[in-house]
């Protein structure tokens, strides 16, 4: 409607301080790029660790986006978007039965997302989702669709059936990736967490995911099957982690920015 005003989520995004996975950008690089796309909220969601560098969350505000604390968490071989958690309830969690747990403590101020739900390749938690919904707040339309490949039709049939939001990211791993995929809330009266939460529990929701293109396919490929496990190795070999890596390449990175 004229004169409303939308703002654009992307509550699934990793950077190079990931534990797990070899990323090639930093957090600031990430806020550079989504103050150039006007974003206003976003959650860097390492791999069973909390992001929480607290330089970071100062530079996002002095920029007016949003940066909620989060985590993708890996229970019992499938994966979950933790979004305003900390460091010690992601340590605390060992199983569906633990985040329905923290899910009771915490109420209304956390938020959860069931990420690429049937999916095949990574954590994806499949027909398993009917089981464990109660432990979801939204599930995610992945970005990795086309024509006949879209598994977010059955992720779609499930949001539906179970009143629950779809929440469309960029499960960004690359920086080209991030800008595209997105999803859009009427802005609240006060940009907060709990604002936040409730518009996306409440809608209404604009969901921003074009098909992949021929690129979008060979670069997707190229960087699962080969660039990133090759990265991997390389890191592995010098006797350090992803995260290890991550620290020193964030500091350059930071400086260059």
């Amino acid at each position: 409607m004229p004169g409303e005003d939308w703002i654009k989520l992307d509550l699934h995004i990793h950077t190079l301080d990931d534990p797990k996975d070899v990323i090639d950008y930093s957090a600031h690089q990430l806020l550079k790029r989504a103050k150039e796309l006007g974003f206003g909220v976003l959650a860097i969601t390492l791999h069973d660790a909390v992001f929480d560098r607290a330089e970071v969350f100062a530079d996002a505000a002095a920029l007016g986006i949003l940066l909620i604390p989060a985590a993708e968490v890996r229970l019992q071989g499938a994966d979950a978007i933790l979004l305003n958690v900390t460091a010690a309830e992601v340590a605390g969690l060992r199983n569906f039965d633990d985040l329905r747990q923290l899910r009771a403590r915490r109420g209304l101020s956390i938020f959860t997302i069931a990420p690429h739900p049937f999916y095949v390749l990574g954590g994806s938690i499949g027909e398993r989702l009917l089981d464990e919904i109660d432990c979801f707040d939204a599930i995610e339309l992945c970005h990795f669709h086309k024509g006949l490949l879209n598994p977010n039709r059955r992720a779609a049939k499930v949001a539906a059936q179970f009143g629950k939001p779809l929440i469309a990211t960029s499960d960004a791993h690359q920086l080209h990736a991030f800008g595209r995929h997105y999803t859009s809330i009427l802005r609240p009266s006060g940009l907060t967490v709990e604002n936040v939460f409730a518009a996306l529990r409440g809608g209404p929701l604009r969901l921003t995911s074009p098909p992949a293109s021929i690129v979008d396919l060979a670069s997707a490929i190229y960087w699962i099957f080969l660039a990133h496990p090759f990265k991997l190795r390389q890191t592995q070999r010098r006797g350090g982690t992803p995260a290890t890596h991550s620290h020193t390449s964030s500091l350059e990175s930071k400086s260059q920015t």
